[in-house]
């Protein structure tokens, strides 16, 4: 094949003589709009299962992610200003390209190996504190910047070939649409095929071989074509570009785009639910407005005389744009009347997800991705070397997003997020009128000149008017999530109510939205629109459970670690034991023990105020990795599973962490959710557990023969409960708190507290046959209960445990008698509620 001879746009358009000869030259270009797809897709695949591996090491807080997403973009912008720098004029732009792309690729698999030996070398090397603030930054660029360096220069690269001409212009946008198109497909085949289905090793292999195949087809396309740099090229590299007002009005569009998707994101996840796929569909909207937008841009900048204007323009409508995105999330979505129950299939509730974040983000995003193609455009010279004029606007852009990112995500608990939106207003309202008052009062003067000036008035005006109107987020989103339109009206409060009456605090915390409400004399605490914890019978019945049962199966416990706070029922359990001397209460939310755990001092025991007591602020998952304190019991209350990032917290890798910080003779405990399961997923977390802890157990929160939760108990050596040993310290007088607090949720002794054993591993074994193992390279169990979320699920799936139920010979330890005890405390129930004096909950007897 005869190679076409390439100069670049610049030349050819003064020298083509008709439009043939133009467009044999920008055949390549269209082959390059493929490639630029590819590269976007595999970038978005890195970017998820990325995060997906950090967080691992570094945590899930959103101190850990903003450091993460910053040094992200920050390699990004270093590689877009460095090749200019370092890569010549001279070299052919596609096989410069090609090879970046081959770059990638392989150090994509460097990063995927080098994270766990970085998590080796990082535990038990202590990291809370500056210390851990430092190792994770650290962490973060070592694996991070060099592949996102190289993703950052692609785009500067290839802006040799098109040029900086109009035509060229509008070819980077068309570039750019490409790219982001190429993102959208990998943001939503990450989150909703490669991860749910398969896992890590499957996501990295298909994103190389993206980046491969772009590669080499860029490599042949190369050789296919021929490259003419200009012949005034001085030296090696190009000088750089002098920063101008286009360049700071995309700094702040920028940095509004990144503030934009972190608030609404967070609000959108109150109301569409907090699982991975509401986040991939909330991203992959993002990067549709902005492909969309940056076509259109592209063809505006073609055939535009003015770029400085139509940039100036889009500002202002984006000023009204935000407003527009923070109504709608916060007063208009969470109240349609849309019953999700109806559905049984969740691509149904998929389809309605992705319709209402359409309606509510698409403009503001439209205008974010036309901004950029403009301000190149409004940034470009025709006689210089474009890759430079690229490399300095997208660096301005991703030092902006990042400055955003950070920003807006440290700053929710300070000013909270209807003022972060109103300052992404105001912005907005600025950057136009930095562009566009000097043309409206650019001589000659005259009525045209004053209508100009009116019409940008006027457009401050109304931007003013959307900074005004920008509404708080609604207290009763917080507290009730997607269901809140129906749960006020079932409540009697009328759906145009924003604030439930019944709900006492509400807070924005760093990492989640809390609230605490009271209804019935029923206390409850609400986390991003569920219910953590509650003063009902049945939740205090388990979270007691949760502290009691492991206190009681050690025979001396000293120290405690207790992973989440929550209300401080768990952690206010083990205060009551006199041997106990430590207690560590991890919470990654500092607004939970300083807002919301007080309100549930009586049923807490007001355990903040123990001087045993200390709270650690961490992401679980990295203080259990980091830590050098051994415990003798480590209880976890985490979050519901389907929760974006807490799956973490149920993998076999945590467990094995978790087992490491136990002294000999420790006990582990951990809470696991049955409702809004699956029993795929319950089976899952059941094998996951037994795996790491062959001599495990599962108890069963019970009451009146209906199993509601479970909590699984594990030990580091076989399991023995000394049956005469309980009965000694049960009979002591320091142990009155202990029997009392028992007694308020129906244990009337510590025998019927044993008589919750539901089964081990040998009892089980036929049931969790199969189960998938949840692990960090294959996080099925976040997928698989994200997706049971969206259905309802069957309620007696503790009838299908209980009928593996038998009396664990060898578990129990004594005489005859007592092991008598605990048989008859399982079957011999009262009738009706249990209370103070009425004897234990109803439950399927322990059969022989």
């Amino acid at each position: 094949m005869k190679r076409s001879s390439r100069p670049n746009l610049a030349v050819v358009e003064a020298r083509a003589s008709d439009s043939s000869r133009a467009d044999s030259a920008e055949w390549p270009l269209w082959a390059l709009l493929v490639l630029f797809m590819a590269s976007g897709c595999s970038a978005l695949i890195y970017e998820i299962l990325w995060f997906q591996m950090l967080e691992l090491v570094v945590g899930s807080s959103a101190l850990s992610l903003g450091i993460l997403l910053g040094t992200y973009m920050g390699g990004m912008c270093l590689g877009s200003l460095l090749l200019p720098r370092f890569v010549a004029r001279r070299e052919h732009p596609i096989r410069v390209y090609a090879l970046l792309e081959l770059g990638i690729a392989a150090l994509a698999i460097v990063v995927y190996f080098a994270v766990p030996l970085v998590s080796m070398l990082s535990a038990g090397g202590g990291g809370q504190g500056l210390w851990g603030i430092l190792l994770r930054g650290a962490i973060a660029s070592l694996c991070l910047l060099p592949p996102t360096m190289l993703m950052g220069a692609t785009l500067p690269a290839i802006s040799r070939w098109v040029e900086s001409t109009p035509r060229g212009v509008s070819w980077l946008g068309a570039l750019y649409s490409s790219n982001i198109v190429g993102a959208i497909l990998g943001c939503l085949l990450a989150g909703f095929h490669l991860l749910r289905l398969y896992d890590l090793i499957v996501s990295l292999l298909v994103a190389v071989a993206l980046n491969v195949s772009a590669g080499l087809f860029g490599l042949l396309l190369a050789r296919r074509t021929a490259y003419e740099s200009v012949a005034s090229e001085p030296t090696r590299t190009s000088a750089p570009v002098r920063p101008g007002a286009a360049h700071v009005v995309i700094a702040i569009s920028g940095l509004c785009a990144l503030g934009g998707q972190v608030v609404w994101t967070r609000i959108l996840a109150l109301l569409l639910g907090a699982t991975v796929y509401t986040f991939s569909i909330i991203l992959g909207v993002f990067l549709f407005g902005l492909g969309l937008g940056s076509s259109v841009g592209a063809m505006l900048a073609r055939s535009s005389r003015e770029p400085r204007r139509e940039l100036g323009l889009c500002q202002l409508l984006l000023a009204l744009a935000i407003g527009w995105s923070a109504y709608m999330v916060s007063r208009s979505l969470p109240y349609w009347p849309i019953n999700f129950s109806l559905s049984k299939d969740p691509w149904i509730t998929f389809q309605m997800d992705l319709a209402r974040c359409l309606w509510a983000l698409l403009p503001p995003s439209l205008l974010w991705g036309a901004s950029f193609p403009l301000a190149l455009a409004a940034a470009s010279r025709n006689d210089a070397d474009p890759a430079p004029v690229v490399a300095s606007v997208y660096a301005a852009n991703t030092i902006g997003a990042i400055v955003g990112a950070l920003a807006f995500t440290f700053l929710i608990p300070v000013i909270g997020s209807q003022a972060e939106q109103q300052v992404m207003v105001g912005l907005s309202g600025v950057a136009g009128l930095l562009l566009l008052a000097p043309l409206a009062m650019r001589p000659p003067q005259g009525l045209r000149s004053l209508i100009k000036a009116t019409a940008v008035a006027l457009g401050a005006l109304a931007a003013g008017l959307a900074l005004w109107s920008v509404p708080p987020v609604p207290s009763a989103l917080v507290a009730l999530g997607r269901f809140v339109v129906f749960r006020l009206t079932a409540a009697g409060v009328p759906s145009d109510v924003r604030k439930d009456p019944n709900i006492l605090f509400m807070g924005e915390g760093l990492t989640e939205s809390v609230a605490v409400s009271e209804k019935s004399g029923v206390r409850i605490f609400h986390v991003s629109g569920k219910i953590e914890a509650s003063t009902s019978y049945v939740d205090m019945r388990l979270q007691r459970m949760l502290g009691h049962l492991p206190a009681l199966v050690h025979p001396e416990p000293h120290s405690v670690l207790i992973v989440g706070c929550g209300a401080g029922v768990t952690a206010g359990s083990f205060t009551l034991y006199p041997s106990i001397k430590r207690i560590v209460i991890c919470e990654i939310e500092p607004v939970v023990p300083h807002r919301v755990t007080p309100y549930f001092r009586n049923e807490n025991y007001d355990v903040l105020a123990d001087p045993r007591v200390e709270v650690v602020y961490d992401d679980a998952r990295h203080f259990v990795l980091t830590t050098r304190e051994k415990f003798d019991i480590v209880t976890s209350d985490p979050i519901h599973p389907w929760v974006r990032g807490s799956g973490s917290l149920y993998s076999s890798e945590y467990f094995r962490l978790v087992k490491r910080l136990l002294n000999p003779g420790g006990v582990v405990s951990q809470w696991v959710p049955v409702y809004q399961a699956s029993e795929d997923a319950v089976k899952s977390e059941l094998a996951t557990f037994f795996s790491v802890f062959p001599n495990g157990t599962v108890w069963a929160g019970i009451n009146e023969g209906t199993g509601f939760d479970l909590v699984m108990l594990g030990t580091d050596q076989p399991t023995r409960i000394d049956l005469a040993g309980m009965q000694v310290r049960a009979s002591q007088p320091e142990f009155a708190p202990v029997a009392q607090s028992l007694l308020g949720v129906g244990f009337r002794t510590p025998f019927e507290l044993m008589a919750t054993y539901l089964g081990r591993p040998a009892d089980l074994a036929t049931w969790t046959a199969g189960a998938v193992i949840n692990r960090d390279r294959r996080p099925w169990l976040q997928y698989r209960a994200g997706w049971d979320s969206y259905s309802e699920q069957r309620h007696d799936l503790f009838d299908v445990i209980a009928r593996f139920r038998r009396f664990p010979s060898g578990l129990f330890v004594g005489s005859e008698a007592l092991q008598q005890a605990v048989r008859d405390a399982g079957s011999a129930p009262p009738p009706g509620r249990p209370g103070p004096g009425t004897g234990s909950a109803q439950s399927p007897g322990l059969r022989p």
